[in-house]
Order: structure tokens, then C-alpha cells, then sequence
């Protein structure tokens, strides 16, 4: 039977959300939260001997020693398998997941597997160097996620040849095999062109990459002279969160009037942010809405003048349509406004 160790954050180890992510990572012996799910499906072929529970934020703040000890804590236990997650779109969790994995992958010559939503980060991150099946965005996912993960691990476990990524549902990691087709390229060709011809679905053998690309803008010639903006997704809102904005996956975004505002005050904003811990934010928001510093350019003559409005959304797992979508919006309303330059920030 094969041995596994499966490494979770403090919010699947029931532990608790944002206010418990500083906890150091500590080892449980045998299963706790999803491991239930991949041990059902697991059967007789495997045992999940251990889990490692880590705070996001202690994980990612503290990155060296926190590697360091979870790799002690799998070493100790010698298993053939070590599985992260699933992270889905969650940013730090997919980060730590993707960064664990492939630490152990490397120092522990340990076969590997995690799972996340495609845009999440840690995606994008580790993608090419590991194995990361493509989940849901969000937990209500998990059982499609264990679904496809749990064979896969099953294969990496025992050492067995893994297929194509259309196969065995891991993102494309770039690497390209050879196999032999039943039917030669043209006859697939001239099939895939009636296909499309015809207006139905169909999937290339050749997907080209899709890279987001955005040009930088000329700078700003005197800005002295320029109106700024503030723009952020770090969640910045009126005390009271007026629009109610998502803590996470926003649907939408917040315009706030700013005129005459010379400091963000515990009093009157806080964050709605759900993916970080809240309290500098909301001790002063000015540490992720910057009003203070830019009312004091304003008045020393640094920049022309602060706009009257700022926009805010929440970043923390907002799909990247919908930031695109959001910026399109107020982007035409910054224009129209005469605003020559922006300032955005995150957490």
C-alpha cells in the first residue's frame, strides 16, 4: 500500500480563516478535512499516513523556514507520494501548495501532486515543474477535484507512466510526446475543418499560447501638472462597506467621492478585502490607499491634484475577466474625467 503525506492550510484543517493564517506548521498523523475524500477514493491502495497543517500567511511570510520544517516533517515519514491541496483559487494557498510540492519534489525525490483553479497564481508559478490538476474555483469543487486527482496520484504513487494532459486532467506543462495517431494528419486535418466550418465545437492538436500582454503608456510628460487617480484591489471601502463587495471573488466594484478627504481613518473605511489579515488595514487604510501621501504631494506641489473619486475591488479570487471587465468600465470614466495617470494598488 502506498504512503502518503497530504499538506493542507488552516482553513481546510477546520482550524479557522483569515485570523488563524499565522499559524506555524504542525504534523497530525493520519487524515483531517479533504484527506477524507482522497482516502475514499484511494481504497485499498493507498494510505494518507500524515498531514501537514500551515497557515497561509505564516507559509508565505516566513517561506525558507517554513519549507525547511515541512520538509523534516515529510522525510520522517518516507512516503511515496506527497499531495497539496487542492488549493482552488485561493492565491497564497496556491502559492504555498506549489512551492511545498515542488520543494519536496527536489530535495526529497518525492513524486508530487497538487490541484488549483487555472488562474490561480501558484498555476502559473509551478505549472511547468509539477504535476496541477485543474480544479473549480471555489471548495464546492472538491469532489470533482479528488475525482480527477486521486487516479492521478495513484499513477505518480506507483511509479506508472502518465499520459497526456487531456488525459489525465493536469494543466499542459509545455512538454510535448510523441505517439503514434490511428488516423494520419490530413484525414484529422480535413476533419477538423469540416468541424469548424460546420460551427461546431472542435480542439486544435496545436494550441498556441495566449499571453496577456499590455503595452506600457508614454509616461507622464510634467506630473507637476497631472490629475491623479487611485485605483485598488486591496478592498479599501466606507466604514460599513456601503455596495457590499464580496470578500472574495468580487462581482463588482466600488466609486468613492475622496473630495476634501485628508486621511483614510479607522472611523470612516476599512478593508473588505477576505484574503489577508485585516487588521493594519483597517487600523489605517491609508497603508493600502495611500489618500495622506497623495493630499501631502498635492499640497507640496509634487503631483497637479488628487482625483475626486477612487475605484476599489476586491482581488481575492476574482476571476480575471472580471477585473478586466471592472477596469474596462472605470478606465472610460477616468479618461472622461481628465485623469492623466494612476496609481494601483494591491496587498
Amino acid at each position: 500500500m502506498l504512503k502518503i503525506v497530504h499538506y493542507i492550510n488552516q482553513f481546510f484543517a477546520n482550524i479557522g480563516g483569515e485570523e488563524m493564517a499565522h499559524i506555524p506548521a504542525e504534523v497530525r498523523e493520519g487524515i483531517v478535512g479533504p484527506g477524507l475524500a482522497f482516502q475514499q477514493a484511494f481504497k485499498d491502495e493507498a494510505e494518507i499516513v500524515a498531514t501537514i497543517v500551515c497557515g497561509d500567511s505564516y507559509f508565505n511570510e516566513n517561506m525558507d523556514e517554513a519549507k525547511k520544517t515541512i520538509i523534516d516533517m515529510v522525510k520522517k515519514y518516507n512516503p511515496d507520494l506527497f499531495i497539496a491541496g487542492p488549493a482552488f483559487n485561493a492565491g497564497r494557498y496556491g502559492v504555498a501548495c506549489g512551492t511545498i510540492a515542488q520543494a519536496v519534489k527536489d530535495e526529497l525525490n518525492i513524486p508530487v501532486l497538487t490541484g488549483m483553479y487555472v488562474e490561480n497564481p501558484g498555476a502559473d508559478m509551478f505549472k511547468n515543474n509539477i504535476y496541477i490538476v485543474s480544479t473549480k474555483n471555489s471548495a464546492a469543487g472538491m469532489r470533482d477535484a479528488v475525482k480527477k486527482m486521486a487516479p492521478l496520484a495513484l499513477k505518480l504513487g506507483k511509479g506508472e507512466k502518465i499520459g497526456a494532459s487531456s488525459e489525465e486532467g493536469y494543466m499542459p506543462n509545455g512538454k510535448r510526446v510523441n505517439f503514434f495517431e490511428k488516423e494520419r494528419g490530413s484525414k484529422r486535418a480535413v476533419k477538423m475543418l469540416l468541424t469548424k466550418i460546420n460551427g461546431k465545437e472542435f480542439e486544435t492538436e496545436f494550441p498556441m499560447p495566449d499571453f496577456d500582454r499590455v503595452a506600457p503608456n508614454p509616461a507622464v510628460k510634467d506630473i507637476t501638472k497631472a490629475k491623479v487617480a487611485l485605483v485598488t484591489s486591496g478592498g479599501i471601502v466606507p466604514k460599513g462597506n456601503p455596495d457590499h463587495i464580496e470578500s472574495s471573488s468580487a462581482s463588482k466594484y466600488g466609486k468613492y467621492d475622496i473630495e476634501g478627504v485628508t486621511d483614510l481613518t479607522e472611523e470612516t473605511y476599512q478593508t473588505a478585502h477576505g484574503g489577508y489579515d485585516p487588521v493594519y488595514a483597517n487600523l489605517d487604510p491609508d497603508r493600502v490607499l495611500p489618500v495622506d501621501i497623495m493630499r501631502e504631494f498635492e499640497k507640496e506641489g509634487k503631483i497637479g491634484s488628487l482625483h475626486r473619486y477612487f475605484y476599489t475591488t476586491v482581488g481575492n479570487g476574482t476571476a480575471v475577466k472580471s477585473a478586466k471587465a471592472f477596469a474596462a468600465e472605470y478606465a472610460k470614466e477616468l479618461k472622461a474625467d481628465g485623469v492623466d495617470a494612476v496609481i494601483l494598488t494591491s496587498t
